[in-house]
């Protein structure tokens, strides 16, 4: 047998048992599935997809050491692996590394808009990314309202201290150093208000939501125009309802609509301070 007829015997062998894998994965045989694509891998480990099939069953059994092992030599293999980068972020935040596990999903996410905007994944990645970033903010939000109400207390403490000491230097004038520490206290409270704003829950502003979904921009493109639409809601109402602007009424085809980076970078920096829209109803 030459040796290419004998590669071609085992990319074949290979390729049955990913085949034999997916069976089992179907019938939620996670550790036969394993077993099998482990035999594909080692007939042909640079195939990216035989690894992340074998990571995403590591998942359902959340063996996440062996997720995180799989997705980075698929990543090794395949940098552009959707599922690979997807996987190894939910890996990375199972073990607390937020930050990691972010960047994974946002990659993932990216990679996936790329390929394919409707595509499940894509919504399943945001969500988890959604979840994760909330989670981050709650744990930072939390750090910084301890921080702002320690302070607080303590600038709170020098102006008692320091009224105290003031009283006792201007007998006679006992009420304007009283109303004076009162508008002290105030003008504290209004100071630390402010530096909590961004920390409460409120209306995402219109201007930075989807006139379709009404919910705060993902992926937003702009029509000819001047309309700008959540991208994947509206290549749906294009291939469902007919080619054509659900809000002007103009012809209109998913060639013409353009990514809206100036839009898409202010939602960025909205979330960045307001990470509470992150959450999902």
């Amino acid at each position: 047998m030459s040796p290419m007829a004998a590669f071609s015997s085992v990319a074949k062998q290979a390729e049955q048992l990913r085949q034999d894998g997916n069976n089992y994965f179907k019938k939620d045989r996670f550790g036969a599935a394993i077993d099998a694509y482990t035999e594909a891998i080692t007939l042909c480990p640079n195939i990216p997809v035989y690894w992340t099939n074998r990571a995403l069953c590591h998942r359902k059994k959340n063996n996440w050491t062996r997720v995180e092992e799989d997705c980075r030599k698929a990543i090794q293999l395949d940098n552009s692996s959707v599922k690979a980068h997807y996987m190894l972020g939910l890996a990375l935040l199972q073990k607390r590394e937020y930050s990691e596990g972010v960047k994974e999903l946002e990659k993932a996410l990216d990679l996936g808009r790329g390929a394919n905007p409707k595509g499940y994944m894509v919504e399943e990645i945001w969500q988890e990314l959604a979840k994760a970033k909330y989670l981050l903010w709650e744990h930072e939000s939390s750090k910084r309202s301890w921080e702002l109400q320690t302070l607080k207390e303590a600038c709170e403490e020098a102006l008692k201290e320091q009224h105290i000491m003031d009283s006792s230097k201007t007998e006679g004038f006992i009420d304007e150093t009283a109303v004076g520490h009162v508008n002290q206290l105030k003008a504290l409270e209004h100071v630390f208000r402010k530096a909590a704003e961004d920390d409460i829950p409120s209306e995402v502003p219109d201007y930075l939501c989807c006139r379709i979904t009404l919910d705060i921009f993902r992926d937003p493109v702009i029509t000819p125009s001047g309309v700008t639409y959540e991208r994947a809601v509206i290549f749906d109402h294009l291939e469902k309802v007919g080619k054509f602007d659900p809000i002007t009424r103009e012809p209109l085809t998913q060639s013409q609509l353009i990514p809206n980076l100036a839009l898409k970078e202010a939602v960025q920096a909205y979330l960045d301070d307001h990470g509470w829209a992150y959450r999902l109803d």
